[in-house]
């Protein structure tokens, strides 16, 4: 066991805590790699906020990149010195949706107060979401990173990890948007940029943004987004019909949390539309439907996680329209900030104003 340096999370809605923690060395199959840069999510918040329970004391963060510093058995296609992206996709590769080319949602267990960390007294400490990487160094499954050119900045690179790869493969993936659909983007925070992103590559004829600020509207325009709409209009949903030319949306993409986001949702679709569930609201809350208006006129609800990716799949392609120009990633980044800072970083993004804040570690 090797002692780094972690934020942790000991209470639930408290501040994280930076101390020496306990980190395995890379086991049959297993990486160790030392951080560059990891990204804070809206899930690492909820998370530790208590909105999903978990045990206690954790380390949250998924949003990762690095290089590659130790390699256990039976890896063979990374190497000392990789340059890597690091995400919570921990998939075994075996179990019939991994075989289905689904590992999003693989079907087998790992238990993350078993894994690779330990707090300074030797005692359980969570892994949370696989990963860990509020810290200077992670231990994970090699099928959890994926490649990267050595020359790519690495907080640029970080934002791959979860932000990009579940808005873009939402829009890609789960919408399977083409040339000529029309499409809502309900939040226009990291992962909604994303996602339309994601719609305007694959050709969306309109995409209509809705969120609760003009300014974050604006914003979504420079990322793809030909409409914004107000969400706190009476009805944002008769805005976003006469800005789609009088019609409903093909598909709508839901990226927040928000209940009423969920509600509002079916009221954008158009005949035979799809509304995709990506936000992910806190354990227990609801929203109601009237079934028969979606079964008369064919329309659907879909959940989504992390963008239906395959991650060796997906990464190598949205790497290389970032190095055409064509996929933003260096416009997300709102602050960089340093790991003794992080609570600070995570006020700055519960305001709702940052697209992604950064935390940068000093290993040269």
């Amino acid at each position: 066991m090797q002692t780094i340096k972690a934020a942790v999370c000991h209470a639930f809605d408290a501040p994280l805590v930076i101390e020496d923690v306990q980190l395995a060395p890379p086991g049959m199959g297993e990486v160790e790699v030392t951080l560059d840069a990891v990204a804070i999510c809206h899930s690492d918040i909820s998370y530790a906020s208590g909105a999903w329970g978990g045990f206690l004391p954790a380390v949250y963060g998924h949003e990762a990149a690095g290089v590659v510093t130790a390699v256990g058995d039976g890896v063979s296609e990374f190497a000392l010195g990789d340059s890597v992206v690091v995400t919570l996709i921990r998939a075994c590769g075996s179990c019939p949706s991994c075989a289905g080319g689904k590992p999003t949602i693989c079907e087998t267990p790992y238990d993350t107060v078993k894994g690779p960390l330990r707090t300074a007294t030797g005692d359980p400490l969570e892994q949370a979401m696989a990963c860990g990487a509020f810290a200077e160094k992670v231990v994970v499954s090699h099928r959890q990173i994926v490649k990267i050119p050595a020359s790519m900045p690495k907080d640029v690179a970080s934002l791959l990890s979860c932000g990009v790869i579940t808005g873009v493969g939402a829009a890609v993936n789960a919408a399977q948007v083409r040339p000529g659909l029309d499409v809502v983007v309900i939040g226009a925070g990291g992962v909604g940029l994303n996602a339309i992103q994601g719609a305007h590559l694959a050709g969306a004829r309109r995409i209509v943004a809705v969120d609760m600020t003009e300014d974050k509207l604006e914003i979504a325009k420079e990322f793809g987004a030909t409409h914004g709409v107000l969400a706190t209009l009476e009805a944002p949903w008769k805005a976003a019909y006469k800005a789609l030319g009088g019609r409903g949306a093909d598909a709508v993409l839901i990226t927040v949390g928000a209940i009423p986001a969920y509600e509002q949702a079916p009221r954008y679709l158009g005949r035979g539309g799809r509304a995709i569930m990506i936000g992910m609201p806190h354990t227990g809350a609801e929203a109601s439907y009237e079934p028969v208006i979606l079964a008369a006129v064919g329309q659907g609800l879909i959940g989504s996680k992390m963008g239906d990716v395959v991650i060796q799949r997906d990464i190598p392609w949205m790497i290389d329209l970032y190095e055409q120009g064509r996929l933003k990633l260096d416009e997300l980044i709102s602050g960089r900030w340093q790991l003794d800072q992080i609570n600070d970083a995570i006020e700055d993004t519960k305001s709702g104003s940052a697209k992604r804040n950064v935390i940068i570690f000093n290993n040269s």
